[in-house]
């Protein structure tokens, strides 16, 4: 069944219409890990995972929902950070050894202290109290959950508590946590400020933050780790790294553990996986802002050729791993940041990242020519990007188009040239423009 899902995961990921492979060839055998997911926020390409779409319990990470609803709903001045709350009875449905911060019924709290309780100290009693407010009970808020993760495109994922609580249809993947992890960081960036906090204390209750890899290293800044026994241990990480590209300064990478053995084995795989993407793979500009990449011939109008273009700059990861082999975790030293492999008599040799990539973009159009009159939105071309002859990207080239047909004078003259032969032109042919990379 395992392999049934692996084939399932990998051709859902072919089809995709941001990432077409995965980018670093990793053992799975070599991560201690059950489930894992790397993604690159910029660009939305998974860099390489395993076990991406096996349904498993997110334990806490279910909390990074919560708050992405709560912080969403500050974004839209539905709820404010300063707003002092009184604690319900609603409190007093989370257990005794359940995470929490101890809340009481007619206690009063802010909204800003709930987040730091929900994030830093993983409170069940923040979670039903931030979703009690927002939703006005718990069956409400679910609901809104499952909403939300359906707008995200986490197709995996269904939610039957906001604390992460293990029952039978409350579920999650490494990959739909990474997009969830993606929509924090891009849409809800104060999270950042709430994940980073390596400790927090509230009535005199002192809570270390259990993400070990924010005191590891000062580029981690979140996201959320989660532990039941169901689960085992969770951890979905973050870091924003200064990188040596004009183009793209820095770079943000998530990486999702499920399933560990320990504390520590979760965060040791997640930042040997998460160095090793770093290292291995790179961003670079696909299409410049605007770019001329085809002109299409018009028909019935007196424009005669139209100009499709980028909207915006497109980025793309690529691999930076030139070794036909599968990369074993085990033999990536974090201290060097380099694979180091044994090439005999006990000595250990480096493999260096690449300088370049053997990167090809192919530029096919949808339309062959455009009958005016139009106004519409249509998908004009399709931008394959190829590394090593290997599709890695696709991106949909989409635009409005406003022509008008042209007047009666000119269609009449166009018709009666065409009837005798006078001056006749042929239909333009489609012009491509070849991309330099």
């Amino acid at each position: 069944m395992k392999y049934i899902t692996a084939l399932i995961a990998v051709f859902s990921l072919l089809i995709s219409a941001m990432s077409n492979a995965a980018l670093l060839n990793i053992n799975p055998a070599s991560v201690e890990a059950e489930a894992w997911s790397i993604l690159d926020t910029q660009t939305g390409q998974v860099i390489a995972d395993h076990n991406a779409n096996v349904q498993r319990s997110p334990a806490s990470l279910t909390k990074m929902m919560v708050a992405y609803i709560a912080l969403k709903e500050i974004k839209a001045d539905k709820l404010d950070k300063n707003e002092i709350l009184t604690a319900t009875p609603v409190v007093q449905t989370v257990m005794w050894d359940e995470s929490q911060m101890y809340l009481k019924a007619g206690e009063q709290i802010s909204v800003d202290q709930l987040l730091a309780g929900l994030i830093v100290m993983s409170a069940n009693d923040a979670a039903v109290t931030l979703a009690e407010k927002i939703s006005g009970n718990i069956p409400n808020f679910i609901a809104r959950m499952n909403k939300e993760a359906k707008a995200l495109g986490m197709s995996n994922t269904h939610f039957q508590n906001p604390a992460g609580i293990t029952m039978p249809e409350h579920y999650s993947t490494s990959a739909d946590l990474a997009k969830l992890g993606q929509a924090l960081v891009k849409e809800v960036p104060d999270y950042l400020y709430y994940s980073k906090q390596q400790s927090f204390s509230y009535n005199n209750r002192f809570h270390h933050a259990t993400n070990r890899l924010l005191q590891l290293d000062p580029t981690v800044d979140g996201l959320k780790t989660g532990f039941t026994k169901a689960a085992g241990y969770n951890l979905a990480a973050t870091a924003n790294r200064i990188t040596e590209s004009l183009d793209v300064p820095n770079r943000r990478l998530i990486v999702v553990v499920l399933g560990a053995k320990s504390a520590a084995k979760r965060a040791e795989v997640a930042y040997k996986l998460m160095n090793l993407a770093y290292t291995y793979t790179h961003n670079e500009i696909v299409l410049k802002d605007k770019q001329l990449l085809a002109e299409l011939p018009v028909i019935q109008s007196t424009l005669k050729m139209f100009k499709v273009k980028s909207k915006q700059p497109e980025i793309m990861t690529t691999s930076l791993y030139d070794q036909s082999y599968m990369i074993d975790l085990n033999e990536f030293d974090v201290t060097t940041q380099r694979i180091m492999l044994d090439v005999g008599n006990g000595v250990m040799q480096s493999i260096e990242p690449l300088h370049e990539t053997q990167t090809r973009v192919k530029v096919e159009v949808q339309e062959k020519a455009l009958t005016a009159p139009l106004a519409q939105v249509m998908q004009l071309a399709t931008v394959n990007v190829y590394q090593n002859d290997e599709l890695i990207r696709t991106i949909a080239i989409e635009d409005r188009v406003d022509i008008e047909e042209a007047g009666l004078w000119q269609r009449f003259s166009t018709w009666v040239k065409s009837l005798f032969g006078l001056f006749s032109e042929a239909t333009p042919d489609v012009k491509i423009y070849p991309i330099q990379h």
